[in-house]
């Protein structure tokens, strides 16, 4: 049997007590595969865009909220792309500079926004009230932040309606096709100097290459027309998003950056040609194939003649999957008591987590090597939002997440992104400061 790096990580988690008795779940990131991702991010751009073009990938923090990853994505040449205080603060943390770094959110306060301004971080405005808040900013505090404006193409939805961004009815930005909103917006530019930027993400999982690319055109024939009206270069910069599919059925990485960039220079002349700079938003994309969760079987059980693994991985880490499982399946690799892939006939089984609600399964009728109490269930292309949108069911405690090297020689090198929340941690935030706080209310 061949053995991958992930399972040579499995098996030294286990060996190492990353995942036990006491700790029996956790999150591996392979920080060679995220690197090697970042690069081919690099790499698909500066193929095919002309020579001194400014682009910034700044990675969607929402994707790994993590300081350590930020850190490391920041010293593989990307910046950051935050949508909330707590974001921006992490991305502070990471070292990441104010010039690499973009805010975006449809609900940004006015203590949000002055912070962004002052500190120089690009802002992209969601709406014409936003707009005309950071007007009075401006007024009061002029500054040189780059500023623009998020747009709508309403172009229509992929597979998966939540995360579709660019429907008729979209809550992000300018609705572009919406009766009059296209000349507000050129308009908005030609009163507005210093707006310089225009933004669009259509890009999410289960969303067409062909969808994108046409989102992406509306932005660059939008700018063309805001600086032809202007009569100069006013928009120098696009910011097109990210949003890049996932291929979760195998371990192929698909689409890849460089055909997306490809079709991006077939169906969209001009954008790459050095005329306007670029941002990019990307966040699952660079992470999901290289994580995994690793959960102990607690118990082996039965229902209905069903085999059932009882694992501590489940609503609470997996939240969308086991949520929508239709739109967020997930692979689950078999691995026996000491972590080494299980072997032996296929079993169809449920695969369960910890919360207590019925529907708390990250694979149902799933064939797998039969799991049995004390071996491993590992949940696949995992390393984006499943260690960043803890779902505190049952007031379950986060888990550790471990960054791992494999060396040739089959070794496997750890270091701590997150340690295990206590139970301590998990009162405090829960209020345990404030014990006594309702008593004497309501008792007058």
């Amino acid at each position: 049997m061949s053995f991958t790096d992930r399972d040579r990580a499995v098996r030294a988690a286990v060996a190492q007590g990353l995942v036990g008795a006491g700790e029996p779940v956790a999150g591996l990131l392979d920080v060679a595969g995220i690197r090697r991702a970042a690069g081919e991010l690099r790499a698909a751009f500066a193929e095919f865009t002309a020579p001194g073009t400014p682009v910034l990938h700044a990675f969607a923090v929402k994707a790994a909220s993590l300081v350590p990853v930020l850190r490391l994505l920041a010293q593989e040449g990307l910046g950051c792309e935050v949508a909330s205080p707590g974001e921006l603060a992490l991305a502070r943390a990471a070292g990441v500079p104010a010039a690499r770094t973009v805010l975006d959110s449809p609900a940004k306060t006015t203590a949000e926004l002055r912070e962004a301004l002052a500190l120089g971080i690009a802002v992209n405005a969601d709406n014409p009230e936003e707009l005309a808040r950071i007007d009075g900013l401006l007024a009061a505090a002029p500054g040189t932040a780059p500023i623009g404006l998020r747009v709508n193409p309403q172009i229509g939805g992929g597979s998966i309606g939540a995360m579709s961004t660019a429907t008729d009815t979209s809550k992000f930005g300018v609705a572009l096709r919406d009766e009059g909103a296209r000349d507000w917006v050129v308009r908005a530019f030609l009163d507005r100097p210093w707006l310089t930027r225009l933004h669009a993400h259509v890009g999410s999982q289960g969303m067409p290459l062909a969808l994108m690319a046409t989102g992406v055109r509306s932005l660059y024939e939008l700018a063309e027309e805001i600086n032809d009206r202007a009569g100069r270069r006013q928009v120098d910069t696009l910011d097109i998003g990210g949003g890049l599919p996932v291929n979760f059925s195998s371990d192929t990485t698909a689409p890849t950056y460089r055909e997306y960039v490809a079709l991006l220079r077939s169906a969209v002349p001009g954008l790459l040609s050095g005329r306007y700079g670029l941002v990019t938003e990307f966040g699952r994309s660079l992470l999901a194939k290289h994580g995994t969760v690793l959960a102990r079987v607690e118990y082996a059980k039965s229902a209905g003649g069903r085999p059932i693994a009882v694992t501590h991985a489940g609503a609470q880490v997996a939240t969308r999957t086991v949520f929508v499982p239709e739109a967020w399946p997930l692979r689950v690799a078999a691995y026996d008591v000491e972590g080494r892939p299980k072997t032996g006939e296929p079993v169809a089984q449920d695969i369960a987590g910890p919360c207590c609600f019925a529907g708390d399964l990250v694979a149902e009728n799933r064939p797998l090597p039969l799991l049995e109490s004390g071996d491993h269930a590992a949940l696949l292309d995992t390393g984006a939002y499943y260690f960043s949108t803890h779902f505190a069911y049952n007031s379950l405690p986060r888990p550790g997440i471990h960054g791992y090297a494999a060396a040739p020689d089959g070794t496997v090198r750890f270091a701590t992104i997150r340690t295990p929340q206590t139970l301590e941690e998990l009162t405090a935030e829960s209020g345990g400061a404030h014990t006594e706080a309702l008593r004497d209310l309501g008792n007058e």
